[in-house]
């Protein structure tokens, strides 16, 4: 074939194959940089991009921001999983554009044989399962676009595969509403913990330092992730439940011992200092034992996020905590001076 014209079919094949949403090779042929790319015999593409949706509420736009951290050390969201992705006519479309790119750069035909024999000359399926465009779609390996450097991101090796309507897919990492929690969680962003101090300027050294935080500080956040045109979704909640308190020096107390300061009936954290209580302890605080000096000390703030989840079918249960900190520098003074 002519280098014009074969540069003619490439960008014409490219076009449509761009038009079904995808730019790389499903099984075998060209790859989304031009470049051939031979058939795995057991995946079904480098970069397909999952069709999952996020929807977040509750979520403040804050530079100071961010995502949580999972309070378990052994738990993490899935790299990789199955979904259901193409209708048969499309699919068709798309593997045969990708097979006809394939031969117009040169690719020998055994390079694409066992894909043809697998999706259209029977050796399990026929002509992709056109016959049944509207009972049932062609499920393909994902990644999870947070975790593509991951070695997990390489587990999911199966070939595309049928599935009719209503079935259960039957292979492990089949997408699930316990998945897109799991993709909930790893999107959940809370915004900054932003305590409360008293004194607001500079603590003193022996003095208790209140912190708080008020009801209106902080609100659930809630992230729902969803799968058109399948009815499965999951909608993860976190809710604030605990403050740990970590003053940034050895040379302090807090208070309680534990550091943890738990959420009050009315969502609150801690007790607003006001005018009279210099003599109280507070029931959330730090006593610091050493003047900083001409420093400061990076007093860290944790707030804790319980987060559970429900999703469709009736399903749903609790997903491990979160954790969010927030650093607020605290001058420290020897002199002892309190408001009363």
């Amino acid at each position: 074939m002519p280098a014009v014209t074969q540069r003619a079919a490439l960008a014409t094949l490219t076009a449509t194959m761009l038009l079904l949403g995808v730019d790389t090779a499903v099984a075998g042929g060209i790859g989304s940089n031009g470049t051939q790319v031979k058939p795995s015999g057991n995946s079904s593409g480098r970069v397909l991009q999952s069709r999952i949706s996020f929807k977040v509420k509750g979520a403040t736009t804050s530079k100071d921001g961010g995502p949580i951290t999972s309070t378990a050390m052994d738990w993490e969201p899935p790299a990789c999983w199955y979904e259901p992705y193409w209708k048969a006519k499309d699919f068709k479309t798309y593997t045969e554009a990708n097979w006809s790119i394939y031969d117009s750069v040169g690719g020998a035909p055994e390079g694409v044989a066992d894909d043809k024999a697998r999706y259209k000359e029977g050796r399990p399926y026929k002509d992709f399962n056109v016959d049944k465009n509207d009972e049932g779609m062609w499920w393909v390996a994902v990644t999870n676009p947070k975790m593509e450097d991951d070695p997990a991101a390489g587990n999911c090796k199966r070939d595309p595969f049928w599935v009719d309507n209503g079935k259960n897919p039957g292979v492990p990492q089949a997408i699930d509403t316990e998945t897109l929690a799991g993709l909930a969680h790893q999107r959940t962003v809370v915004p900054p913990t932003r305590i409360s101090l008293a004194p607001e300027a500079r603590s003193t050294v022996n003095a208790p330092t209140w912190v708080w935080l008020d009801k209106g500080a902080f609100k659930p956040v809630s992230v729902t992730a969803s799968l058109p045109g399948t009815g499965l979704w999951a909608t993860t909640t976190a809710k604030p439940v605990s403050l740990h308190i970590d003053p940034g020096t050895a040379d302090a107390e807090t208070l309680p011992a534990s550091g943890e300061c738990l959420i009050n009936d009315d969502g609150s954290i801690g007790e607003p200092y006001a005018r009279g209580k210099a003599e109280l302890t507070p029931p959330c605080g730090v006593r610091y034992l050493r003047s900083s000096g001409d420093g400061t000390y990076g007093l860290e703030a944790t707030l804790t996020w319980e987060i559970t989840w429900e999703g469709a079918g009736n399903t749903g249960g609790d997903l491990p905590n979160g954790t969010f900190a927030t650093t607020t520098e605290v001058p420290v003074q020897e002199i002892q001076s309190v408001n009363r």
